[in-house]
């Protein structure tokens, strides 16, 4: 019987693995963890903190310290134990986990919005995607790594304030240099429905995060070449009617479609197997639809829509042939 040759590395090839090329963008690294890197301290009780590590510093909690130095040059995935005892779990932060914890201008899109975002706009490598609302920068970091460095991600954000929130966390997410940013990312300080058409380009994808997304739907009609898609991320169900129904009046799109994402965790523990206590319920719908080529619309819908839909007390875009008056 010939020998059986393990190919599983060990820890020395580990140590010895490449980073992962700067030029990739990834926002990921590989090896021993390096000063200037941040890394995410998970304690007993779940509590998280990040910090960037720095030769000669010191970590402080109420469960004692631990020096920078004692982390740096060791691979990530271990415990450390400050001086009071208290252990804490070592690991880079995931981009799921970073978005949730970085310093916030405005409100951050959740990561499962962002990867129903990235998946169901069919964000691909080498797009080029325009982003209206930019907010802290946590669906940027998202496109930015789903297009690549060959791609493009065209951000726009009315408020300086937001714009400089999100300029830094995306820098250092994905490890900018000091005053350079990710070279696939623009970020133009302005309004999308103005700017985007003064810019003259075609895009791919165009993802709308704003409080009246319709208000740009005409913009986003010129600039999205044909199959493209249009992605709105709206909070509230009144929103939600006026974007979807905006887009039917248009005629340029497919018929819309409207979802929303929850997420619930569950507690396994032997035969103790149930839903967890805390869920990620409601935080925002999602509405998509594909851009017609030039000149044509879509075929009408064949359905009747529900009795009292577009009633008397209905005052948003009336889609074509539907009367007013319900017994017309």
């Amino acid at each position: 019987m010939s020998d059986v040759v393990s190919t599983s590395p060990t820890d020395g090839d580990l140590a010895d693995a490449p980073d992962v090329p700067q030029e990739a963008w990834s926002g990921v690294h590989r090896g021993p963890l390096r000063a200037g890197e941040w890394v995410r301290l998970t304690d007993q009780k779940g509590r998280r903190h990040n910090i960037c590590l720095e030769p000669g510093k010191r970590f402080f909690s109420n469960r004692g310290h631990f020096d920078h130095d004692e982390l740096i040059g060791r691979e990530e995935g271990f415990t450390v134990t400050s001086s009071a005892g208290g252990e804490y779990l070592v690991f880079r932060p995931l981009l799921s986990e970073f978005v949730v914890s970085m310093p916030r201008g405005a409100a951050v899109v959740y990561p499962k919005d962002a990867a129903q975002i990235v998946a169901l706009a069919d964000i691909f490598p080498g797009a080029h995607v325009v982003e209206a609302g930019v907010g802290s920068g946590a669906l940027t970091c998202s496109l930015l790594r789903a297009v690549g460095p060959w791609g493009r991600v065209s951000s726009y954000e009315r408020r300086e304030e937001f714009a400089d929130v999100a300029r830094r966390n995306v820098g250092q997410f994905f490890g900018a240099p000091e005053g350079q940013s990710h070279p696939a990312w623009s970020l133009t300080i302005g309004d999308l429905a103005e700017a985007l058409p003064a810019s003259g380009e075609r895009v791919d994808r165009i993802i709308l995060d704003m409080l009246a997304p319709w208000e740009c739907l005409d913009a986003a009609a010129d600039a999205l070449r044909p199959g493209g898609i249009v992605c709105a991320y709206v909070a509230t169900t009144t929103q939600l009617s006026r974007f979807v129904e905006t887009v039917r009046v248009h005629g340029g799109f497919t018929e819309p479609q409207a979802w929303e994402s929850l997420v619930r965790d569950w507690h396994v523990e032997g035969l103790a197997v149930r839903p967890g206590h805390k869920m990620i319920g409601h935080t925002a719908f999602l509405v998509t639809a594909r851009r017609m080529a030039p000149g044509q619309r879509p075929p009408l819908k064949k359905r009747r829509p529900a009795p009292g839909a577009y009633g008397p007390d209905y005052t948003g875009p009336r889609p074509p042939g539907i009367p007013v008056d319900p017994a017309e």
